[in-house]
């Protein structure tokens, strides 16, 4: 499945979420998220990802081991994505660790998320905050077959629009590479 997405910067982030309450119950999150690479860096330069992410949240906390392949969409970043749920967020930490992979970045995020139904697809919406990086982000999703992405991509940027979020506030800057270089300056 590819993960149809676009993430934006939120300048109004209450009256964003006054109008996600509207659509949806929201849950607070907390997610640690730890992106692994080769020593050479392989994976970024394939534009390729792998975390490990641990959500903290009311229902408990869960870790997700997740791989994302290169972008099929350059216009808003979409890529394949593989997910599943992992038992014991250190095995898999020393897993990776042993496999050769070094730890690329990690940070954590603060999130609301609400999932609902709109224009026929489930979408997820997320208001993200990170301590690291000034200002808060939406990012809206839907799942789809690759041959879907425009048309799904298209429905996405109609939600955003209904929240407030025009097509000057759509970004394609990754939270890891805005982490890295706030740590560099």
């Amino acid at each position: 499945m590819i993960e149809a997405e676009l993430k934006a910067r939120v300048h109004l982030p209450e009256e964003t979420l006054r109008r996600l309450d509207e659509l949806a119950v929201g849950r607070a999150e907390v997610y640690q998220d730890t992106y692994y690479d080769t020593p050479e860096g392989v994976l970024e330069a394939r534009d390729e990802e792998l975390r490990v992410r641990t959500v903290h949240g009311e229902e408990g906390t869960r870790t997700l081991l997740t791989y994302k392949g290169a972008r099929v969409d350059e216009e808003s970043g979409s890529k394949p994505e593989h997910e599943t749920r992992v038992e014991d967020a250190q095995a898999v930490h020393g897993m990776l660790t042993g496999l050769g992979y070094v730890q690329a970045v990690a940070f954590e995020k603060r999130c609301r998320n609400y999932a609902f139904e709109a224009r026929g697809r489930q979408m997820l919406a997320t208001l993200v905050r990170l301590s690291e990086v000034d200002g808060a982000f939406i990012e809206l999703e839907t799942l789809v077959e690759e041959e879907d992405v425009t048309r799904a991509l298209d429905d996405v940027r109609a939600v955003l629009g209904e929240l407030g979020i025009g097509p000057a506030d759509l970004t394609r800057e990754q939270y890891t590479d805005a982490v890295k270089a706030r740590r560099e300056s």
